[in-house]
């Protein structure tokens, strides 16, 4: 990687987007889609999570979001282009953590601490709006649904960091790479960027080696035994699953960590209301789906 490349893209000149970037509408911003996932939004509370993509900065394949335990001052999302988290091993190699789509927030997991815990970096060219502690924290203080949210949003994060470190753990090179190709599959499918079993893998086989724990040829020789068994086509970037739903039995799927439903209580305005205003003494009582008890005369 290039010396350059390690300033955060933060400090870099001339990164800065405006006019027509700024105008994000409701309808195409990633972030707002990734919510309506995980929690009912009304139209303020989408004006508000549009303020986290106010300030997008362009930037490059390579490019290093930030270092391993550097201070903890921003978060971000991205818009677009995909993303990596890592952590550098002493013998030199490194280990992909978690890989970023357009619509996710990156560097939720050092909220709480004050240097980091892991470095990001792009994957290919993209565009990322940093934004403060500050900022999520008016989001707690004006939004009870937003707040759900992200805490649905981190909670299926870190179910996808475990089920990594089982298929890691307890499975085989096919099973690691099928596993990882249908998550991603799958996930790239909810944000409509699957088309008729194909979409863009914009990693390179050493990357792959990093997120899996296998070498660069390793990778490539599973590649070559999914072609020859007609379960994944490679071409470059480009990747088809002629029929994903036997990928996922070759990796043994259980796809309940993404496809779970959110809890309904997520979704209920009125618990949200009440819960913003302070008005409501939230118990079993008054729990959505289950009827009020009226005081005896």
């Amino acid at each position: 990687m290039c010396q350059s490349c390690h300033a955060s893209v933060y400090a870099l000149a001339g990164c800065q987007l405006t006019g027509d970037h700024l105008n994000v509408n409701l309808q195409d911003s990633a972030i707002v889609q990734q919510f309506k996932q995980h929690c009912s939004l009304s139209e303020k509370e989408k004006v508000l999570l549009l303020e986290l993509e106010q300030n997008p900065i362009k930037v490059n394949a390579g490019d290093i979001i930030w270092q391993e335990n550097s201070k903890v001052d921003q978060f971000c999302t991205i818009s677009q282009g995909w993303a990596y988290s890592f952590r550098n091993l002493g013998d030199g190699s490194r280990q992909i953590l978690k890989v970023y789509l357009p619509g996710d927030i990156i560097g939720m997991r050092d909220f709480a601490f004050s240097n980091r815990l892991a470095g990001v970096a792009m994957i290919d060219d993209g565009i990322v709006s940093p934004f403060s502690h500050e900022h999520l924290l008016k989001i707690f203080r004006k939004s009870t649904a937003l707040t759900a949210g992200l805490f649905a949003i981190a909670c299926r994060q870190q179910a996808i960091l475990t089920e990594r470190l089982i298929y890691l753990a307890r499975r085989t090179a096919q099973q690691r790479l099928a596993h990882f190709l249908y998550e991603m599959f799958l996930r790239l499918e909810r944000i409509g960027a699957v088309n008729n079993g194909r979409f863009r893998l914009p990693l390179s086989q050493e990357q792959l080696g990093d997120i899996l724990g296998l070498s660069a040829v390793h990778v490539s020789r599973t590649f070559t035994a999914f072609r020859e068994e007609g379960l994944v086509l490679r071409d470059r970037h480009r990747v088809t699953l002629p029929d994903p739903e036997a990928l996922a039995l070759v990796a043994e799927f259980d796809g309940s960590y993404l496809n779970d439903a959110v809890p309904a209580l997520f979704f209920d305005r009125a618990w949200q209301s009440h819960m913003l205003a302070g008005t409501a003494a939230w118990n079993e009582e008054t729990m959505p789906g289950k009827p009020r008890t009226s005081s005896a005369d």
